[in-house]
């Protein structure tokens, strides 16, 4: 019965795969294979999640970067995802208590806000992007050009 259970698992999560394709539960879906086949040669039930467990994370950790770099391995970062660590120049005062706020990453004009309320920059300062909140770059100081 403890082996319909573990096919019953293991079935699930190959399906959550198969509707996510985030390569996550295909390991635990594995980890439930090797539970089905301890459950089937008669281990008992603590064994079998244990080795349930010991599989998925060992195939998690270890195989799931390398996976991931075949699967899509042209991957091309986009602008979005290099903003961050970035220096920007600020083109309209960035002010979150107004809701201005302007700068230029890569000749390309990105509305901003500070991570500290604040902080105000006036046009011309410099700032590093710390994140990315939607379509707003979240910016810190790079100089001393507050106000």
């Amino acid at each position: 019965m403890v082996v319909l259970i573990w096919l019953g698992i293991m079935v699930a999560l190959l399906i959550i795969e198969a509707i996510t394709v985030g390569l996550t539960t295909i390991w635990f879906a594995a980890g439930a294979f090797a539970a089905m086949l301890a459950s089937a040669v008669g281990i008992g039930i603590v064994g079998q999640v244990l080795l349930f467990f010991a599989v998925s994370l060992v195939l998690l950790f270890f195989t799931r970067p390398f996976a991931i770099r075949y699967i899509n391995p042209h991957k091309i970062r986009t602008n979005y995802e290099n903003a961050v660590d970035q220096t920007v120049k600020v083109t309209e005062c960035v002010d979150n208590r107004n809701g201005t706020g302007i700068v230029v990453l890569n000749g390309q004009e990105w509305s901003a806000r500070m991570r500290e309320d604040p902080i105000i920059l006036k046009e011309g300062a410099l700032a590093k992007v710390v994140a990315i909140e939607g379509v707003k770059l979240i910016l810190i100081p790079l100089l001393q050009e507050v106000e």
